[in-house]
């Protein structure tokens, strides 16, 4: 070990280290990096129910496909700018117009004109007040010309705008008005009754008080761990003195519960506890009486005499819970989850392994309190020593010789944080936690020893100091403690400490490998769980013969319905105009598109070496053949000749492609379909990159398909192609036969939205949000997506509407939510929707009333810009995957309410004994499983004008399920959140490239601090207009 020379002291793992778990947060890419966790931590969290003012917001960035491309404006109070307006015959999309590209005989069709870019970066516009009219098809070559501009309020003279007595509108409550959300309307009726098994444990706890106290441990520490040594040493030594028996229950930071007071109020004490090398540490411990947590109130809550949730009570029995698993040594504690340390791991790439555990928390339900604990895995950084842990990172040999700037870039972003003890001092096995790597190598390193400037090699100390021969001199040093003082520990005497979770990205084949852990039959799944419960034996603990808390050990029976599948309507020129899906999912045979689209012209590319323009023939041969059987029109000879390319050359062949194919049909008044690209099977950023040229530069929809398949084509491939490509040329594959509930009876607009994080790790990047809707009423089938990057982790979406400061034309309002509207209106004859139903995911138990305060009133706000008394009812509904509720079959082999693998079968809903005791949720498994157990959605009501019974909304719910467009399958979660998701994570291409220190391109789009400090959002490269009116993110 050698410390440099400097005037602070040096920090070992007490003044460096800080707890590795990380809380379960939405990632933009890739699988969640632990499967089976919650969102959140703590414990019940659905509290929170005051607005949050709107004002004192940070500025909005814009979003690409937000508003018409001849405007761009800076942001939420920033000047607009015009932009060159593209016009021509540009797609209609869900208007059924055609479209455009521009004037003719020009080499490359130019987007809009760029205009200055100002310092606080510009964001496209969205539509606002004044709306520019479709060019005449006859001006298809004047694309320099800007359009002129009619006011909306002018045009809506022109329109019918029809209305039915509408219901009235709940006022939107003020800021400092308490929020409450919709009561359960009742139960729902429809469907099959039955019973299933959740895995929730009641809980009866007694009617009594708790006592809380607030502790403070000097000096402070940071880890769980410590704390809780310290408070067990002190309960250890003054349980039967000073604290008068009382066995309490403590959180490992500030708060301690007694299930009785203890004989003071305030109260200091000394603790000494020693650590892993055997050095004793001395502590001062403060209790202090901080009031009482009255669980009568709980009791009221759950017996619905109470609105509002007793955070403090639930709290308070949450911890009581957790103590037990908490104190055990036997397991790992990584938020809200337990894992073990003594039971099998699986091996998975590049120095990670796989552990299991399980998740518990605390919930209230209508039969009462509940323990919900489930199965839970994570990776965890293998306890190696540092060499060999390097070497299955870089997976090659590694043994001689110096390290690539990649390789160190790479080693850095795996070490940094992680905490290592040293191997060199016999039994004192300190640990550090990693800052960093030395610039130079270890062979190169010196540090000072005296006050005169002497210096001595890191090779030559630990060789005189400890006998020990560095062999990689030509690798850097690992360093610990602080900035100032930086101590050097070469690698080869470090070894990674046990016991912690790898929280950055995980790779393809890690993340294949956890799945494969993590997967469980139905049956298996059931008997961990109960497993996890009869070991943790909480009759036995603290819990029950302290706090007198019982916890059953049997899964809760459940009272449960099946909703039947809707019918679904295809083509009439088909020999199976309907269909009637069979546990989830049917096929296409027999059967035409509802309403196909058109390929005339199209192009393709093939960056796979493997892939020639032979194989490439043969495959576009079979899909134009599989399309036009499902009733396409699709022609089967491409504008011009294939095309092979090299993948590292994509956007360069990508526009000079486009352009032949452009010029051939632009003296034929014709445009360009389709894009078709064969990729490699393993292509990094290709496919990314394409998507950001094809749908943000020269405005083409594509088809990427991946060369495995190209070789091996098989029909259900083909198939499934198809019907991506179909609703990417604006086309429909199918609908629901009969009316829809809630739906057809007035014109109704279906919303999705999501926002994306950054992966772990990515500090600075921003968010993403999407929002999709309908456009298609009342078939409800085409969604249209418009996208946002907006601050860092921000779940509250920004640009749902904005306004801003326009030089000439005054204050100009717009949004997603605006613009959405207009093309609803647009696409059907002028008529604004009467109804908006908005599903919204990803959002917390705990961000509820901040989200829906926020969102709702940005809704509300777009819907007066359109028209000050346009008031259409709305309904708000949060869509949950990330929960740990899992739904077993009562009987696992019974065939009439469980599937082949004895998952639940589609349809199956729960609005009663485990959900909310009061407001309006459901559990709705509306599809069936391919692997492991199938996982419910949680459906949470916010905000209902609509009054919805339970048996509408989760019959529209479910039927909505069975009309996603990529499969012939009913799918997990209500499609228009699904497709937000999908959109969302599209849109994270688009981000602007940047290369980083290894030399691989990442995405960035990095937020940036304007001369106020308030932090300004890059906005994403906007949409073109033919690609963001149809479904480009299928």
């Amino acid at each position: 070990m050698v410390r440099k020379k400097g005037t602070d002291s040096a920090g070992g793992e007490s003044s460096q280290s800080h707890d590795t778990g990380v809380g379960s947060g939405r990632g933009s890419q890739g699988p969640p990096q632990q499967l089976g966790r919650g969102e959140g931590g703590g414990g019940y969290s659905g509290g929170g129910r005051g607005w949050v003012p709107q004002s004192q917001q940070p500025g909005r960035g814009g979003y690409g496909a937000g508003g018409p491309p001849e405007y761009q404006s800076r942001g939420r109070g920033g000047p607009s700018h015009r932009r060159g307006y593209r016009g021509g015959r540009g797609r209609g999309g869900y208007g059924r117009g055609r479209a455009g590209h521009g004037s003719r005989g020009v080499p490359f069709p130019s987007g809009p004109s760029r205009p200055h870019v100002p310092e606080r970066h510009q964001a496209t516009e969205p539509f606002e007040t004044a709306v520019t009219p479709q060019p005449d098809p006859s001006e298809a070559g004047s694309s320099s010309r800007p359009p002129e501009h009619v006011p909306l309020t002018e045009q809506l003279q022109h329109l019918s705008i029809k209305q039915e007595a509408s219901q009235a509108i709940q006022p939107v409550p003020p800021p400092n008005k308490p929020l409450r959300f919709p009561r359960r309307p009742g139960l729902g009726c429809e469907g099959t009754k039955f019973v299933v098994k959740a895995n929730h444990f009641f809980a009866e706890f007694p009617n009594k008080d708790l006592y809380q106290y607030d502790v403070i441990i000097t000096p402070e520490v940071t880890l769980r761990r410590v704390n809780r040594d310290v408070m067990q040493q002190l309960v250890s030594l003054y349980k039967c003195s000073d604290l008068g028996e009382r066995d309490p229950a403590y959180d490992g930071r500030k708060s301690l519960y007694t299930a009785g007071s203890l004989p003071f109020e305030s109260r200091e004490f000394k603790v000494t506890i020693s650590d892993d090398d055997g050095r004793e540490s001395e502590f001062k411990v403060m209790i202090r009486l901080a009031g009482r947590t009255e669980l009568h109130r709980l009791r009221q809550f759950l017996q619905g005499d109470q609105v509002d949730v007793p955070k403090d009570a639930l709290q308070a029995l949450d911890i009581v819970l957790r103590e037990l698993p908490a104190t055990n040594t036997s397991y790992c504690p990584v938020g809200r989850s337990f894992y073990f340390r003594d039971e099998l791991r699986k091996d998975l790439d590049q120095g990670l392994q796989a552990w299991r555990g399980f998740y518990q928390s605390t919930r209230p339900t209508q039969r009462g309190l509940s323990l919900n604990i489930d199965v839970s895995s994570t990776a965890f950084i293998q306890p190696l020593p540092v060499i060999e842990f390097v070497t299955n990172l870089l997976n090659r040999n590694v043994s001689s010789g110096p390290l690539y700037d990649a390789d160190r870039v790479k080693i850095k972003k795996a070490l940094l944080g992680v905490k290592v003890q040293v191997t060199h001092r016999g039994n004192m096995r300190r640990k550090y936690r990693i800052s960093g790597l030395t610039s130079q190598a270890t062979g190169q390193l010196t540090f000072p020893v005296d006050e005169r400037g002497a210096e001595k090699s890191v090779v030559d100390y630990f060789s005189e100091t400890y006998g020990i021969t560095i062999q990689r001199t030509q690798w850097p040093c690992l360093q610990v403690g602080s900035q100032q003082r930086p101590i050097y520990l070469p690698m080869e005497v470090c070894k990674i400490v046990d016991g912690q979770r790898y929280s950055k990205r995980l790779n393809e084949k890690q993340i294949t490998g956890l799945l494969e852990f993590t997967c469980q039959r139905p049956k298996n799944r059931e008997d961990d769980i109960l497993k996890t419960v009869k070991k943790n034996a909480y009759a036995d603990s603290k819990c029950q013969t302290e706090f007198g808390i019982k916890i059953t050990e049997k899964l809760a029976l459940v009272n449960a319905r099946i909703l039947p599948a809707p019918l679904l309507k295809y083509h009439d020129t088909g020999k199976q105009k309907n269909c009637l899906p069979q546990v989830g999912q049917w096929n296409m045979k027999d059967k035409k598109m509802v309403d196909w689209g058109t390929v005339n012209n199209w192009i393709c590319i093939s960056f796979c070496s493997k892939v020639g323009p032979k194989l490439a023939h043969n495959f576009w041969t079979k899909l134009a053949d599989t399309c036009l059987i499902y009733g396409m029109a699709f022609n089967s000879v491409p504008v011009i000749p294939p095309l092979n390319a090299s993948p590292d050359q994509v956007e360069e062949v990508l526009k000079t492609h486009y352009c032949k194919a452009m010029n051939k049909l632009q003296r034929q008044n014709k445009e360009l379909d389709l894009l078709i690209a064969i990729l490699p099977d393993n292509n990094g950023s290709l496919y990314g990159d394409l998507k950001r040229i094809c749908e943000t530069d020269i405005g083409i929809v594509s088809q990427c398909c991946l060369s495995k398949y190209v070789l091996d084509i098989k029909g259900p491939y083909l198939t499934n192609v198809a019907l991506k490509i179909n609703v990417k040329v604006g086309g429909s594959n199918t609908a629901l036969a009969a009316a829809i509930p809630s739906v057809s009876d007035r014109r109704t607009i279906i919303f999705g939205a999501d926002v994306t994080h950054p992966s772990p790790g990515e500090d600075s990047s921003p968010s993403i949000a999407a929002v999709v809707a309908s456009q298609d009423w009342p078939e409800i089938t085409k969604y249209a997506a418009l996208v946002c990057s907006q601050a860092h982790r921000k779940e509250v979406i920004q640009d749902l509407y904005k306004t801003w400061q326009d030089p000439v034309r005054g204050i100009v309002s717009g949004g997603m939510i605006k613009e959405h509207l207009i093309s609803f209106q647009r696409a059907n004859g002028g008529h604004k929707p009467e109804r908006i139903i908005f599903y919204r995911d990803g959002v917390s138990e705990g961000q509820f009333s901040h989200v829906l305060s926020e969102e709702l009133d940005d809704i509300r706000k777009a819907c007066a810009s359109l028209e000050p008394n346009y008031k259409p009812t709305i309904t708000f509904i949060v869509v949950q995957k990330r929960h740990h509720t899992r739904l077993f079959a009562k009987n696992h082999n019974d065939r009439k309410f469980a599937d082949l693998k004895g998952n639940i079968l589609p349809g199956t809903v729960v609005d009663s004994d485990i959900c909310h005791p009061t407001e309006f949720d459901f559990y709705l498994c509306s599809h069936a499983g391919i692997m492991g157990t199938s996982r419910p959605a949680h459906y949470h009501v916010l905000w209902d004008e609509n009054n919805f019974t339970a048996d509408a909304l989760q019959t529209l719910t479910n039927n909505l399920c069975y009309t996603y467009a990529r499969c012939t399958r009913s799918v997990s979660i209500v499609p228009p959140a699904y497709y937000a998701h999908l959109a969302a994570f599209r849109a994270r291409f688009y981000m602007e490239r940047e290369t980083s220190e290894s030399g691989s391109r990442l995405g960035s789009s990095r937020s940036t601090r304007g001369p106020d400090g308030s932090v300004a959002v890059r906005p994403l490269p906007a949409l073109r207009e033919n690609v963001k009116r149809v479904m480009f993110y299928c």
